[in-house]
């Protein structure tokens, strides 16, 4: 018998992710196999390029699907083949401890690699991901969420882990109504940052980047001032929009040691710094921004939520019109394509934000 072949973004080496053929995955009780209709790649993906975070060579990159299930295991219930539907970058088993502590997005921490293991991601991570002609969701009935049928494939891009991620960092914070909040680097996730603490209720928004591009964007995604690191001294003027006062939350989207000293010295006395960036080096707390440990501040991180209801509820404010991500797809490319890219992501050139890949 003849097996079935697929086309695949592999990751092969520290600077090599290539595109190359694999079996198509066998299809297990409560799996779900998906016909990839759109997908993306995230700047964790770019760490994983350059060898920053470590993966399985022969590993098939991706965690950030959209498709068509194909094929359902004997044993899933509630779906059906041909439907539309989206799944999380992180799939939580539902059962595990950390998920019935009520965090599933750390299903799994520390049982692979330690750390390293990410929680509860295992697409692109543990397992072979999405960019590719198919995925294998695993606890499919915990993990797929159908789309609404006047949502299009690009509009629910987002939900699987910017949009959750970004969204989750103000919500980890606690970002009430009347709150001022920085978000520092307008990336993907930062603007989904900037987006979800407007949402929140925060009655100041302040995007913090160098690129005149990303801080027209973070305009649009509901910053109420933002801020040019490149010309100015970003603390100094959070300070001055906040009178003296500082932000109640500093939201750090980067992952770099620059970003988080800024992030801290932002803050009023018992402010929260809430940590989204992915860091590639140990981090050191500046002794002053952090009030010798006497100054009531509250370091919160978050890996992105992931799971059927997260998914579902991430649609429901898009369909409500509550916000637009969809301009933050810059370029498009075919998945023949994704190694021309990587390119152009991991460079960060021509004003990309994110890319769609469509196999």
């Amino acid at each position: 018998m003849t097996t079935r072949k697929m086309k695949a973004a592999i990751f092969v080496a520290p600077g090599r992710i290539v595109l190359d053929e694999k079996p198509v995955p066998e299809v297990g009780a409560l799996d779900a196999l998906l016909r990839v209709t759109t997908t993306t790649i995230c700047g964790t993906d770019v760490h994983i390029l350059k060898g920053e975070y470590p993966v399985a060579r022969g590993l098939t990159i991706g965690h950030e699907p959209v498709g068509v299930i194909e094929r359902l295991g004997s044993a899933v219930r509630g779906y059906l083949e041909g439907q539309r539907v989206v799944s999380g970058a992180i799939t939580p088993s539902g059962w595990s401890n950390a998920c019935l502590c009520g965090v599933c997005s750390q299903d799994g921490a520390g049982t692979e690699h330690g750390w390293k293991a990410m929680g509860g991601w295992k697409l692109g991570n543990t397992i072979d991901g999405c960019q590719a002609e198919f995925v294998l969701v695993p606890d499919a009935m915990a993990n797929l969420a159908p789309v609404p049928d006047d949502l299009s494939d690009e509009q629910v891009l987002m939900c699987p882990d910017i949009m959750s991620t970004g969204f989750s960092g103000a919500e980890t914070a606690g970002v009430g109504i009347g709150d001022m909040v920085a978000v520092f680097a307008q990336g993907p996730i930062g603007l989904c940052a900037t987006a979800g603490a407007k949402l929140s209720g925060a009655s100041l928004v302040i995007g913090v980047d160098r690129l005149p591009d990303r801080l027209a964007m973070a305009r649009q995604m509901g910053a109420d001032h933002v801020i040019d690191s490149s010309r100015v001294d970003p603390v100094a003027e959070i300070m001055r929009l906040t009178h003296g006062r500082g932000v109640d939350v500093a939201i750090e989207a980067l992952g770099t040691q620059q970003t988080f000293d800024a992030s801290l010295r932002a803050l009023r006395p018992g402010g929260t710094l809430s940590s989204l960036g992915v860091y590639s080096t140990d981090l050191t707390i500046p002794l002053g921004p952090f009030g010798a440990g006497l100054g009531d501040h509250k370091i919160v991180t978050t890996l992105c939520p992931g799971g059927k209801e997260r998914m579902r509820r991430l649609m429901a404010v898009i369909a409500a019109r509550r916000v637009d991500l969809s301009a933050m797809v810059t370029h498009r490319f075919k998945l023949d394509d994704i190694e021309a890219a990587y390119e152009l992501f991991s460079h960060q050139r021509d004003g990309v934000l994110k890319v769609a890949i469509t196999p």
